[in-house]
């Protein structure tokens, strides 16, 4: 009797390191091959002949000595957010929330003990805050993180625990000297799926229901068109929205 070989594992060494290659990019500036293999930790060798794999692949671009992120992983991590049901049903109240509060709005996922932001909208301010579409930052000292671990998790703790009480979460300074944030979690009070929050300067915000109110009402109509995309229902015209209508801060 015949045995047939078992099917070929998936070469998980050679993946870990293209991702190790890959992941040395998580930061500004390009990166020489010194560089890489500096915070890689690969052989010179092995670094060299990753990067030119990557270079044909068009995940990385080269230029004289400099290795950059590549045009196609700019196509893949398009392609990903627009894939991305929470993130469409979303855009659409990101930008009316900015325009209702004067806030930088994010949207954001919660990934181990980060948050990982999904989209910013923010006019004048938002280049006054240093986020970025696919930062990420601890969720611990994060609204938009307390709000989805207070939602995900059964900690003994009293902020995660006013939090999951009121429907939202405030930071003040503790992620960005000198801004604060309210967020409120998307989906399930148990078993949220994202968070949207809103930030500005600390001195300008009201840490109260006149921004919770507007933000949770925010986070509900996202899950709410997030459903409607799962079974197909196209959201009626003309639904009532409890949104207020009236600036809440001024940017400064």
């Amino acid at each position: 009797m015949t045995v047939e070989s078992p099917c070929p594992t998936v070469p998980t060494a050679t993946l870990d390191r293209l991702s190790s290659v890959l992941d040395a990019f998580d930061g500004p500036g390009r990166l020489t091959l010194s560089g890489v293999v500096r915070r890689t930790g690969l052989p010179r060798s092995s670094a060299h002949r990753m990067l030119d794999q990557l270079v044909r692949m068009r995940w990385l671009r080269r230029d004289g000595r400099d290795y950059e992120l590549g045009m196609r992983l700019i196509e893949l991590g398009s392609i990903a957010l627009a894939q991305d049901r929470v993130h469409s049903a979303a855009v659409p109240v990101l930008h009316e929330l900015h325009r209702m509060t004067g806030c930088v709005v994010h949207l954001a996922v919660l990934d181990g003990t980060d948050i990982v932001y999904l989209d910013k909208i923010g006019g004048r301010l938002a280049g006054a805050v240093p986020t970025r579409v696919g930062g990420r930052r601890p969720a611990r000292a994060t609204a938009a993180g307390k709000v989805m671990l207070a939602g995900a998790t059964e900690l003994a703790d009293t902020d995660l625990a006013r939090a999951r009480e009121s429907g939202f979460a405030i930071e003040k300074e503790e992620s960005l000297r000198g801004f604060g944030c309210v967020a409120a979690p998307i989906g399930p009070d148990d078993a949220p799926v994202a968070a949207i929050s809103v930030c500005g300067p600390v001195r300008s915000m009201p840490f109260d229901h006149r921004l919770a109110n507007p933000v949770r009402a925010a986070a509900t109509r996202i899950w709410r068109d997030y459903q409607d995309q799962l079974v197909g229902v196209s959201p009626v015209l003309g639904r009532t929205r409890a949104w207020h209508t009236h600036q809440v801060m001024e940017p400064a």
